[in-house]
């Protein structure tokens, strides 16, 4: 319970079709990151997110909901959301890591047909020396190419290696990681956080949201205390309050527009509520952010 409690909770921009793809996804080398914290990141897990570590060269210590495996490049690990994880990386590690949104996960699984379901717990890849995982490797290396670049077709192009990638994952050999005494609790957790997805903007309260799942209050809270710290009511306004921060950030919807499209039934009210959560109003936050 404490590896869980002590575990902080990331998150990226980035959930709708309509949205750039660029925006759904995040991708930088691990020495981007990792050299700014002396090759060391702290445990830690994210909601809503997929995520994809190809080590091409070095060695890597993975800690994954307590247990530790070692890595050595060429190798790749698949982190579905809610997983706390962390890296100690040897100073000479070289590779990637690509952050995808659930929904940009979700369309390309569909797109590509039954066998490129996502799984369900982490996943490690290990390349023989004869393979090295040149295609994982050439193909995470243009994604960071496009994503970085601003050139004609570069959202074809991100999808293009994207599905690459992920295609040759989901062929490639591939072993499980012990999964937690508590993997019960973690299915719940997830599955509170899909359907948060598709139903935050419908204001629904906790007592909702637990008969949906099977569960209690009680029981929902004890989940999403253990896994994310926060209550399942702080989690639901969090998630609204980030699809509104996100509408001021990237859309020039008007304050009632941007309230109307989140369910509110008044532009007020939305004001409040933005101002309690992220303790200044709309109008000033997308202020902030411009200047």
């Amino acid at each position: 319970m404490n590896y869980f409690q002590g575990a902080p909770l990331f998150q990226l921009y980035g959930e709708q079709d309509s949205w750039p793809l660029a925006e759904m996804l995040h991708c930088e080398t691990i020495a981007s990151r990792s050299r700014l914290h002396d090759w060391h990141i702290r445990p830690h897990h994210h909601a809503g997110l997929y995520q994809i570590l190809y080590l091409h060269k070095g060695r890597a210590i993975v800690g994954l909901d307590g247990a530790q495996h070692v890595l050595q490049g060429p190798a790749a690990l698949e982190i579905p959301q809610a997983f706390v994880h962390g890296f100690e990386f040897d100073a000479r590690c070289t590779g990637h890591v690509i952050t995808i949104t659930h929904a940009l996960l979700t369309r390309l699984a569909e797109q590509l047909g039954p066998a490129a379901t996502p799984p369900s717990e982490p996943v490690i890849h290990r390349f023989s020396q004869q393979d090295h995982g040149r295609c994982l490797h050439e193909a995470c290396t243009q994604l960071h190419l496009q994503y970085g670049a601003h050139q004609p077709f570069r959202d074809a192009l991100i999808q293009a290696w994207l599905t690459l990638l992920y295609t040759r994952l989901r062929s490639s050999p591939a072993e499980g990681t012990r999964q937690r005494q508590t993997q019960r609790g973690l299915q719940h957790y997830i599955r509170f956080v899909n359907l948060l997805e598709q139903a935050h903007c419908q204001h629904h309260m906790v007592a909702w949201y637990a008969p949906q799942l099977g569960l209690s209050t009680t029981h929902l809270t004890l989940v999403t205390r253990a896994h994310a710290d926060k209550t399942p009511l702080q989690m639901i306004h969090a998630r609204l309050a980030l699809a509104a921060s996100r509408r001021l950030v990237y859309t020039t919807l008007s304050i009632s527009e941007i309230a109307d499209a989140l369910g509110f039934s008044e532009p007020a009210h939305f004001t409040r509520f933005f101002r309690k959560t992220a303790g200044v109003s709309p109008r000033n936050f997308r202020l902030n952010i411009v200047q």
